[in-house]
């Protein structure tokens, strides 16, 4: 018991951390700076701001960059960068969520009151999908990935599933935003 809360201390330290990063950086402009310069290297720049698409802290400014970039380009080249580049920050998230901070979740959950009926919920077949579902819907949406990709973790998909999945829906999210940017 002792071991797991360790490893949740850590995976909570982690997460504080990156939100403190993410909060300086916003704070700084120095986010806001860097997706204002990618703009001009258009589809390295897609993907640039592909890779900040997929946290709650970077979502807005990269989705205003992401929406520029493809007023001024194709919007499928856009998606199609930053799709790529938002895999890429997704991969990252999806195996810490999935190897680590799903992990230890489990195992505090196991030892909880109520743990062996939870046990059984995330063993169900039909929770699964439903967690496939939504987590798919979240990665498309311009809602924070994380969350998402939580969700994907507790499905137990494989990495070799995840990356077409994220592909696929980040590249829909993407679309949308370069559509709805070229319509007004």
């Amino acid at each position: 018991m002792n071991k797991n809360k360790n490893g949740l201390i850590q995976d909570v330290v982690i997460i504080a951390a990156s939100v403190a990063v993410a909060i300086i950086l916003a704070r700084t402009d120095i986010l806001t700076n860097v997706l204002t310069s990618s703009q001009k290297l258009e589809l390295a720049g897609s993907f640039i701001a592909g890779l900040f698409f997929t946290s709650i802290f970077t979502v807005a400014p990269a989705a205003v960059t992401l929406g520029e970039i493809a007023q001024a380009n194709s919007v499928i080249l856009t998606a199609l960068f930053g799709a790529l580049g938002a895999v890429a920050g997704d991969l990252i998230i999806f195996k810490f969520m999935r190897d680590r901070f799903s992990r230890h979740l489990m195992k505090l959950i196991k030892t909880g009151n109520h743990g062996k009926r939870l046990m059984v919920l995330f063993k169900l077949r039909s929770f699964r999908w439903l967690t496939f579902f939504a987590g798919g819907f979240i990665i498309a949406s311009p809602l924070p990935d994380e969350l998402g990709i939580a969700l994907l973790g507790f499905s137990k998909l494989k990495t070799s599933l995840f990356v077409p999945l994220s592909f696929t829906f980040n590249f829909l999210g993407i679309c949308l935003i370069g559509i709805a940017a070229s319509l007004f």
